[in-house]
């Protein structure tokens, strides 16, 4: 038995590995399509200190924003850009954020029962061949969808030196429904290449 038990234990060490290793891959990821636009001269971009603000509209104080600025400011300073800390510089470029998120149902809601009717040729039920098919899968998933935008502007005169907007859809149960993790993801599908070529729309897995 003792040699059995010391066959055994390898494999079933193995198992758990493959089964962590498989729950990854099943985590939905979903891809972010990603559009970029900016100035023919990008040598004045990736340095110096700048500034993630929110754009009109959007509530700089929330919790849910303030993640998105933190996911945005860090990439920024992958690039070369550093923190404009309060009472410090401000530095001559700003970077403006935009967040929307929405929770959506992918279609109506259709009745689980369909009827098919074959060959018809005249009025209802008059034709042959009647098909029954029962939907037993329940309706679809909600969604939910995220689009950021981040505008890097000139601060002295608001010119706009470079335009991204990133945008993803996953099911609202789905690991990157989760603002921290969706966050991330998104900031980093939208600086990837930076600067990216201007006005081609990419997808990142």
């Amino acid at each position: 038995m003792k040699p059995l038990a010391r066959t055994l234990l390898p494999a079933i060490a193995l198992c758990g590995v493959l089964s962590t290793a498989l729950a990854g891959c099943a985590t939905p990821v979903g891809p972010v399509e990603v559009t970029r636009f900016h100035l023919p001269n990008t040598s004045v971009l990736g340095r110096g200190p700048i500034r993630v603000e929110p754009a009109a509209g959007q509530d700089g104080a929330s919790i849910e924003f303030r993640t998105y600025a933190a996911a945005v400011s860090q990439e920024l300073k992958r690039l070369g850009y550093s923190d404009a800390l309060p009472g410090g510089p401000q530095g001559t470029e700003v970077a403006v954020l935009s967040v929307d998120r929405q929770t959506f149902s992918p279609g109506e809601r259709r009745s689980p029962v369909s009827v098919g009717l074959g060959g018809s040729t005249g009025s209802y039920g008059s034709g042959l061949g009647v098909g029954l098919g029962i939907n037993l899968s329940g309706p679809p998933k909600d969604q939910v969808e995220t689009r950021m935008s981040v505008m890097i502007r000139d601060r002295a005169t608001g010119q706009s030196l470079w335009e991204g907007r990133a945008q993803f859809a996953v099911r609202a149960d789905a690991p990157l429904a989760q603002t921290s993790l969706g966050a991330a993801k998104m900031a980093q599908a939208l600086f990837k290449s930076f600067p990216g070529q201007s006005g081609e729309t990419i997808v990142v897995p």
